[in-house]
C-alpha cells in the first residue's frame, strides 16, 4: 500500500501531475470574514460580481419558451431559450420602473410581461410592446429599453453567467479544469437529485469544508470502510487560476480499518455487485478490490451500456473531487457527479443557500437505474422536483446531510469572541488558499 501510494503519477493515472504548491502566507482566518456585513459588501461588489456562476442546467430548457429564474445574492437571473434557440440570461428586472419581470421559478412563455404595466418582452429580452405608445414625447421605448442581458456561456451542459462584461472568458477562467474534465460525458448527464436549503452558516463555511478532507472520518465515518481518505494517501493540487482538486483512492479501505475486514467488505459490496463481483472472494484480499473493479469495469463496461475507453483505470475508482473559486465545487466520475454550492445571502452574512445536486450518467438502453451514490433508484424520464427550504425542514440527501450538520455549530463558533483563528495542518492548505484568493479580490496586493 505504501509502496503505491507514495507516487501519485502512477497511483491516480493519467493527467493527475501534482500541480507546482503555491506560496501561502500565515495570516489568521479570524471569525468576522465569516459574520461581518462590511465583510459581505467587499465580497459582493468585488467577488461575486466579477466571477463566473452557474444559473442552471442546458437540460432545463429543452424548447423555445422555456426559462427558469435563479435568485443570485440581491439579484434575480433570467434564463430563457428564444425561438433561434439560444439561450440567454437577463437580469430580471423590466426596464419600465424596475419591477422584477418573472416571478415564478420556470415555465414556456413566448415572451415576458410585466405585470405591473404591461409591458412585454420577446425571449430574446427585445421589448416590443408598451400600452399607449404614442404617449412617450421621448419616442417609443421599444426595442430601445430592452432587458439587460449578461454575459452568458455553456459548458458540459451547465449555463455559466458572469455579471462582469469584461471579465474573462469561461474557458480561461476554468483553466486546468475543463481540459481536465475533456473526456466525462457530463452533458449526458440527468439531474435525478435537487435540493436547495437555506442555513444558518456563511457560504464560506461550505467551500472551506469541500476544500478539505481533514474531517471525513469523524463527519463521514463510512467513508473509511471504502476510501483511503487519509491525506498521505491522497493529492492536493492548487492552480494559479484559483481553483483546486483532490484526488483520493476509491474502492480501497483506509488503514485504520485493515483489521475490520466484514465492515469493508459490506461496505463495498452493492457497488461491485453490479459489475458481477463477489465480495466475498476478497476476504483476506482487500487491496486487490480497486484494481480488479477496474479491470471488470473496462471488461463488462460496454454490456452494461457504457464506454469507458477514454478514462484512466483510476479514473473509474477513484474520487477526483474539485472546488470551483469561489463557491463551488463537485466530484466527478464517468458516470455521474456530485454537485455542490454555498451562495452568498443577499442581507445576512450568518447565512446562506446551498445547492446539491446529482447527476446521473443513465447506461445506454436503461430507463432505470439504481444510484450507489443516492441509495436509491432513479428514470430518467421522470422530472426531479427542485425540493427547498431550511435545512431543518429538509434532507439535504446522505453522506451531504452529515456536512449539513456541523455548519451550524461552526458559524456559531466563528461567531465568538473567544475564537482567535485558525490552526491547520498542512493538508487543510487549500483552505488558506481559498481565503487568499479572495482577499486578491477585495484587497489586491495589499
Amino acid at each position: 500500500m505504501d509502496k503505491i501510494a507514495s507516487k501519485s503519477e502512477v497511483f491516480f493515472g493519467a493527467d493527475t501531475v501534482k500541480a507546482p504548491e503555491p506560496k501561502l502566507g500565515s495570516k489568521p482566518i479570524l471569525g468576522n470574514r465569516y459574520t461581518s456585513k462590511e465583510f459581505m459588501e467587499l465580497e459582493w461588489e468585488k467577488l461575486f460580481t466579477k466571477v463566473w456562476q452557474v444559473a442552471g442546467l442546458e437540460q432545463q430548457l429543452e424548447n423555445p419558451g422555456d426559462f427558469f429564474t435563479f435568485d443570485f445574492g440581491r439579484e434575480s437571473i433570467l434564463c430563457a431559450k428564444g425561438e433561434d434557440s439560444k439561450i440567454r440570461c437577463f437580469y430580471n428586472v423590466c426596464q419600465h420602473r424596475g419591477n422584477q419581470l418573472v416571478q415564478v421559478e420556470e415555465g414556456n412563455l413566448d415572451g415576458f410581461s410585466c405585470a405591473y404595466h404591461a409591458w412585454k418582452f420577446g425571449l430574446d429580452g427585445t421589448l416590443e410592446y408598451v400600452p399607449d405608445e404614442e404617449d412617450f414625447t421621448q419616442g417609443s421605448p421599444c426595442g430601445k429599453r430592452n432587458l439587460v442581458e449578461i454575459k452568458s456561456e455553456i459548458w458540459a451542459g451547465f449555463i455559466f453567467f458572469n455579471l462582469d462584461p469584461n471579465s474573462k472568458s469561461l474557458k480561461e477562467y476554468l483553466h486546468p479544469v475543463m481540459d481536465q474534465l475533456e473526456n466525462y460525458p457530463i452533458s449526458e448527464m440527468i439531474r435525478t437529485h435537487w435540493v436547495t436549503v437555506e442555513g444558518d452558516w456563511n457560504w464560506k463555511c461550505v467551500q472551506d469544508n469541500f476544500n478539505e478532507s481533514y474531517h471525513t472520518p469523524y463527519v463521514h465515518p463510512a467513508l473509511k470502510y471504502f476510501s483511503d481518505e487519509k491525506y498521505y494517501s491522497c493529492q492536493f493540487d492548487m492552480y494559479d487560476s484559483m481553483h483546486a482538486r483532490m484526488l483520493m483512492p476509491g474502492y480501497i479501505p483506509s488503514k485504520s480499518v485493515y483489521d475490520e475486514e466484514k465492515k469493508v467488505l459490506e461496505a463495498i459490496a452493492p457497488a461491485i455487485e453490479y459489475w458481477e463481483m463477489d465480495a466475498n472472494d476478497y476476504k483476506g484480499r482487500l487491496l486487490d478490490i480497486r484494481e480488479d473493479l477496474q479491470k471488470q469495469k473496462r471488461k463488462l463496461d460496454k454490456e452494461k451500456g457504457y464506454d469507458f475507453s477514454k478514462f484512466s483505470d483510476t479514473q473509474l475508482t477513484d474520487h477526483h473531487h474539485y472546488t470551483i473559486f469561489p463557491n463551488m465545487s463537485f466530484s466527478v466520475k464517468p458516470d455521474g457527479m456530485q454537485w455542490l454550492r454555498g451562495t452568498p445571502h443577499p442581507t445576512d452574512p450568518t447565512k446562506c443557500y446551498f445547492d446539491y445536486w446529482y447527476l446521473t450518467l443513465f447506461p445506454k438502453g436503461v430507463d432505470e437505474y439504481y444510484s450507489h451514490m443516492l441509495k436509491k433508484k432513479t428514470a430518467i424520464n421522470t422530472k426531479i422536483p427542485h425540493v427547498s427550504g431550511h435545512h431543518t425542514e429538509v434532507d439535504v440527501g446522505d453522506g451531504i446531510s452529515e456536512d449539513v450538520a456541523i455548519w451550524t455549530s461552526q458559524q456559531k463558533g466563528l461567531s465568538s469572541r473567544g475564537y482567535i483563528g485558525d490552526y491547520m495542518p498542512a493538508q487543510e492548505n487549500r483552505i488558506r488558499f481559498f481565503h487568499e484568493n479572495i482577499d486578491k479580490y477585495l484587497f489586491g496586493d495589499e
